[in-house]
């Protein structure tokens, strides 16, 4: 639970993003290749204000995303990103005057109650790390001192006891 904020962070700027995309498009217009070069056509859409501040946008939340990743496992953070559809849908609806009937705000609703109980999966991970080791045993460096008492246990090893496992 300790980075939602950097999750909603991602989801907010993935929102913010489609909805710069949508405004760079609407101020575009119906996009035609007939009659120009499909490459500087394309140059053309990339490079409108909104549509680059859009596509900006997505990479900074994109590099939050890599950075939620490297923290919390990708099956808990992952579904959180269907929150920017919500906020979309919801923003759609009072910035573009987009559609927001029955079916999608039960659809919302859903989405909404699954976030929640995903976000209640995440609360402990069994005072474990992301890479299954007990939370305990690190000290305040972040080195693992498990594997300390495995290194001495093996270091306590005789030249005898090995002898007596090596098949002759």
């Amino acid at each position: 639970m300790k980075y939602i904020v950097s999750i909603l962070f991602t989801v907010m700027t993935n929102a913010a993003a489609q909805l710069m995309l949508k405004q760079g498009m609407m101020s575009l217009g119906p996009i035609s290749f007939e009659g120009s070069n499909p490459l500087l056509k394309l140059l053309q859409i990339v490079f409108s204000p909104w549509v680059f501040l859009g596509l900006c946008t997505f990479v900074i939340s994109m590099a939050a995303h890599i950075y939620v990743l490297s923290k919390v496992e990708l099956s808990f953070a992952y579904p959180f990103l269907s929150l920017a559809y919500v906020a979309v849908a919801i923003f759609a609806y009072f910035i573009f005057r987009e559609d927001l009937n029955g079916w999608r705000i039960a659809g919302i609703a859903f989405i909404c109650v699954g976030t929640v109980l995903i976000a209640q999966s995440g609360r402990d991970l069994g005072g474990r790390d992301l890479g299954g080791r007990d939370l305990d045993s690190r000290d305040l460096g972040g080195r693992d001192l498990s594997a300390r008492g495995h290194d001495e246990e093996t270091a306590s090893l005789s030249s005898d006891k090995i002898q007596s496992g090596i098949v002759r």
